[in-house]
């Protein structure tokens, strides 16, 4: 028998195999995502790049990325890009998100410190009973004691160092 030249005849009955296309513009913005991933990650201190979840690889070119300067910096970026289209940036990105928004909790708990402390100067007692009935934990006359001084300095206009005092006590007994 001879063979019949010219195109291969395609089986269009196959359906176990489902053809995704994808633009070149839809890779090339995930590519882009994964290069300022890899940026987000080279601003990271060495504590918190431990808590992501990195292969050895990952974590050497991040280190070598965070001692270049410049034009070097970036190349290594799009290197570090090229590397995580490799591997499931998910895990990765879920991590950083924790790690970045562990300093907003801190600092919107360091805000709420700071309103429960000019709450306690302004409203003195009412407002000690009631923060002492939330945390029994304080010591009452020391922070009675703190309240009075930091009320006295604001009406004379002296510097506020029992002012934050307060916010230093509170921040010391309540964040652990």
């Amino acid at each position: 028998m001879a063979k019949k030249r010219g195109k291969p005849e395609i089986d269009w009955t196959d359906d176990d195999k489902e053809i995704i296309w994808v633009s070149k513009s839809e890779i090339k913005r995930d590519s882009e995502h994964l290069k300022k991933l890899g940026a987000e990650l080279i601003e990271l201190t060495p504590q918190n790049l431990e808590k992501i979840p990195l292969d050895e690889d990952l974590k050497y070119a991040i280190r070598q990325a965070q001692s270049f300067k410049l034009e070097a910096r970036r190349r290594q970026i799009q290197f570090i890009g090229k590397l995580l289209r490799n591997r499931d940036s998910a895990p990765i990105q879920d991590a950083l998100d924790k790690v970045k928004n562990r300093h907003n909790q801190q600092q919107a708990l360091l805000h709420k410190l700071e309103l429960i402390r000019d709450q306690l100067i302004n409203m003195g007692d009412a407002s000690l009973n009631q923060l002492l009935s939330e945390y029994p934990q304080l010591d009452r006359q020391h922070l009675r004691n703190l309240i009075r001084m930091a009320q006295k300095e604001k009406q004379i206009n002296k510097p506020a160092k029992n002012y934050h005092e307060i916010l230093q006590y509170l921040k010391s007994e309540l964040i652990v």
